[in-house]
């Protein structure tokens, strides 16, 4: 066949202008919104919800066609819901930066759900808000900066490139409502399709929602925002008007040093009190301490456990927003006189101590207590005699809040001399570690705390012009690996018995108990009993004798135990 000169020129031409054509991540495709909002949803039902659809499918038979179809109409309805939700919120001027910025964070949310096993609810969201730069600064890790990276960076680099297609106003505004009535009809209309088995799977499983991302995180982060905002406008419902002290304090002839200790993160199962194979409680072992050993928390992180354990409902009554909204039992102590200062090396006192003296330490600087990060939990002891010089001899109330086991740095928490079961894991990132070592520093850690204990002990021993008393509680536990689970912060209705059981201790000088008649041995046949972070509202009352309507009988421990009844 004979090629002209005319076609050779014009094969010549589109080759030439094919090869000038930029490579395809140069180009700048023009799309519309409501495509990059589909798109955008897509992306994330594909790569942020694994572990939605693993418990969503638990145990389900693939070889059935109802599984099938179940699966395609949650695909089909959380895609559907996103782009919903991206319909309303992004327009042609924030669609980039809002995508940008919800891919960071999903893919930050996605790293530590398939990691660590997280559920975004409002405590989890809550959680987050109140983490300080150091522990953000422990929870990164290089492998954490690479997920990020491919998961949100090579979907932002493509962002980059986008452009968007212009349309009169009024064909935008047309589109845009067909957009999103369609994308709730097929919400809708997926999840009527399965709705049985749908209804079935949010009632059993509820805490399942909660790993839908992002829809998860942010409505549980618009429910924390609004529920703050409003709690920050109103001063706390009062409940310590009525409170007095009781008849026995008529009579006495010393002030009262009481200490409380609020534990982080240690767990019964791991407390040698118990009986747990490692021997992490010796010096709380030749002590004469009352352990309880059936005690449970209120919550699974701390933001839930503190506030909790102080005030009037407990979790028998939980109300997150009754328990914010009010005083606390510190409010009850310092009305009736004993001076009450709250010490932190953690994250503060969540609202409880408001009004009253707080002390944060956790940025102390002290030459073998504190480095640059963070400081050893006996900072808390540190100066105690100024803080009894400041109350003048009178009653004094103190709460210390221990840095304690929180993980996952749990090697950075104790002193080298401390360092006693090894194995251990000198890393944040547990993922580089076997359950060997995570399990052996993480008992390090329990060991540290009952050295510290012993030392509080000692120390109110040395109060000669006191009458002292000790408690310890946790706030909650810490998972540490059970079926494949790292942490805490659970929802408490699946939270496993490593995340809520937790020790007890009670220490009391002759001195105290006899001036409130409390009796020893009555309170060690109840030692084995179960209690929890409600009786600590009204065992304290009960062991200082304050008189309070909110005061309820059947959850103090020491009811039973008074050589003299109370009069009230």
């Amino acid at each position: 066949m004979k090629i002209t000169s005319s076609s050779t020129t014009v094969a010549a031409t589109q080759t030439s202008a094919l090869l000038r054509q930029p490579p395809v991540l140069l180009t700048h495709p023009s799309i519309s919104v409501e495509l990059l909002a589909v798109m955008a949803s897509l992306y994330f039902t594909l790569i942020c919800n694994t572990l939605f659809f693993k418990a969503a499918l638990f145990d389900r038979d693939w070889t059935n066609s109802g599984t099938w179809l179940f699966a395609a109409s949650i695909f089909v309805a959380i895609t559907a819901l996103h782009a919903l939700i991206f319909l309303v919120i992004l327009n042609r001027w924030t669609a980039k930066p809002l995508l940008a910025v919800l891919l960071i964070v999903t893919a930050s949310a996605t790293y530590y759900m398939n990691k660590y096993t997280v559920f975004f609810n409002t405590d989890m969201i809550r959680n987050i808000l109140q983490t300080d730069v150091k522990e953000a600064k422990e929870l990164f890790s290089w492998e954490m900066a690479l997920y990020i990276a491919i998961a949100a960076g090579l979907p932002i680099l493509a962002l980059t490139r986008v452009h968007f297609t212009r349309r009169t106003w009024q064909r935008n505004v047309l589109i845009r409502i067909a957009m999103i009535i369609t994308s709730l009809l097929v919400t809708v209309g997926s999840v009527m399709l399965v709705f049985q088995d749908f209804s079935s799977l949010m009632r059993n499983q509820k805490e399942v929602r909660f790993l839908i991302t992002p829809a998860a995180y942010l409505t549980s982060f618009i429910r924390v925002v609004a529920t703050d905002s409003e709690k920050a406008t109103q001063p706390k419902i009062n409940i310590s008007d009525d409170a007095k002290l009781g008849s026995a304090w008529k009579t006495r002839s010393k002030p009262v040093l009481f200490v409380l200790v609020v534990g982080e993160t240690t767990r019964a199962a791991n407390w040698g009190l118990n009986g747990y194979e490692h021997q992490t409680t010796p010096e709380l072992e030749k002590l004469n301490v009352l352990n309880f050993t059936h005690a449970k928390s209120c919550g699974t992180n701390t933001e839930v456990s503190v506030p909790c354990m102080f005030s009037i409902y407990g979790r028998r009554n939980y109300d997150q927003s009754a328990i914010n909204s009010h005083e606390s039992l510190l409010h009850i102590i310092n009305h009736v006189g004993l001076n009450t200062v709250w010490r932190d090396n953690q994250g503060g006192c969540k609202g409880v101590c408001d009004g009253l003296e707080e002390q944060r330490l956790d940025s102390s600087k002290h030459p073998t207590l504190c480095n640059a990060e963070r400081c050893l939990d006996e900072i808390l002891l540190n100066d105690m005699d100024g803080v009894i010089q400041k109350a003048k001899n009178g009653n004094l109330f103190v709460v210390l809040h221990q840095l304690g086991s929180h993980g996952p740095a749990y090697f950075s928490r104790y002193p080298v001399q401390m360092r006693k079961f090894t194995p251990t894991c000198d890393t944040s990132d547990l993922s580089k570690c076997t359950k060997e070592q995570i399990v052996n520093t993480y008992d390090n850690t329990v060991l540290y705390t009952d050295h510290f204990l012993a030392k509080t002990i000692d120390f109110l021993k040395h109060q000669s012009n006191y009458d002292t008393a000790m408690l310890y509680m946790s706030d909650h536990g810490e998972s540490l690996g059970e079926n494949g689970i790292f942490l805490h912060g659970l929802p408490y209705s699946i939270a496993p018995k490593e995340q809520t059981q937790i020790p007890m201790v009670l220490w009391m000088s002759k001195g105290f108990s006899n001036s409130f008649s409390i009796n020893n041995e009555c309170l060690k046949q109840k030692a084995d009993n179960p209690v929890s972070h409600d009786n600590l509202f009204h065992s304290l009352l009960g062991m200082l004798q304050i008189e309070s309507k909110y005061y309820e009988k059947e959850f103090d421990i020491t009811s039973d135990c008074h050589l003299i009844k109370k009069t009230s």
